[in-house]
């Protein structure tokens, strides 16, 4: 075994061992139904294939990879990515995890939602009816053509619905302006999931969300990928809230951060739980 794999595969022990004591902190905070045992070990599968892992510090990724844990998503089945860059790694939803978390927690039940593509030829208009919002969009088969922009709509079950509109213009500001990894692979290898993203997130801060703890809201807001700084001068009241009853953690959980750093100067390499032992994980570009 080359010294590489070693560092490598240490790394990944010690990643485990931060995450299970981290999840175990922060249980209270996790959603409901939450599997710790299947969540590590998609995680260490995931990472086992994510290149130059071993550079990044076990901590900082147990750190990256509870984001996922909070918000219920799995790494393995593509609703969230850890990104390296460079040392660190960058948490980011996916568009099926945008898709999976609203419906799961939208204060007024969903129907339907979804984001689609625009394409030179397709027939788009949205107009009102009688005072209602229609959107009316007809694409032309197998249609590979430039893309002109991108709409979200979602459809409650009690009859309403809202959308929202975006041109592949305003789509590129906001990626060349407030994305935190414009050349990432989303943007670069498959922009029309990064479109759709963008327009169903802005979407989404339309539809009033009771998360099931204050890390969720939190993590949530932080997942997009973008910032919406111009947005959010327009945003008078958040459409995102918790539970009263919910106690307000620290997302950051120091306290424990510090006694894993502590342990780590004392031996740096821990054995792992059998559970989470071997276990093979997967970039964005995979």
């Amino acid at each position: 075994m080359s010294n590489q794999q070693t560092q490598k595969d240490l790394m990944l022990q010690t990643t485990a061992n931060n995450l299970n004591k981290l999840i175990e902190a922060k249980k209270n905070a996790m959603p409901k139904g939450f599997n710790e045992t299947r969540f590590i070990q998609n995680c260490m599968t995931v990472l086992t294939d994510t290149k130059n892992i071993e550079k990044c510090q076990p901590l900082s990724v147990a750190r990256t990879l509870l984001k996922g844990a909070f918000l219920g998503l799995d790494f393995f089945m593509k609703e969230c990515y850890a990104i390296p860059y460079g040392n660190d790694l960058q948490f980011q939803t996916d568009y099926k995890g945008e898709i999976k978390l609203v419906r799961k927690y939208s204060v007024r039940p969903i129907k339907d939602i979804y984001a689609k593509l625009v394409r030179e030829n397709d027939e788009f208009e949205e107009i009102i009816v009688n005072g209602e919002q229609v959107v009316n969009f007809t694409p032309k088969p197998f249609n590979d053509g430039a893309i002109l922009g991108a709409f979200a709509v979602v459809l409650y079950q009690d009859g309403g619905m809202e959308y929202e509109t975006m041109s592949k213009k305003e789509i590129e500001e906001i990626r060349n302006n407030f994305s935190k990894s414009k050349n990432s692979l989303m943007w670069t290898k498959t922009s029309g999931e990064a479109y759709k993203k963008t327009v169903l997130r802005r979407l989404t801060k339309h539809i009033s969300k009771e998360f099931d703890s204050v890390e969720q809201s939190k993590e949530f807001d932080r997942s997009a990928g973008m910032q919406f700084e111009e947005e959010k001068k327009n945003t008078e009241v958040p459409n995102t809230f918790v539970k009263k009853e919910d106690p307000v953690v620290d997302a950051e959980y120091t306290e424990v951060a510090e006694e894993l750093k502590q342990e780590q100067q004392q031996d740096q390499f821990k054995p792992i739980d059998e559970d989470t032992e071997g276990l093979p994980f997967e970039t964005e570009g995979n």
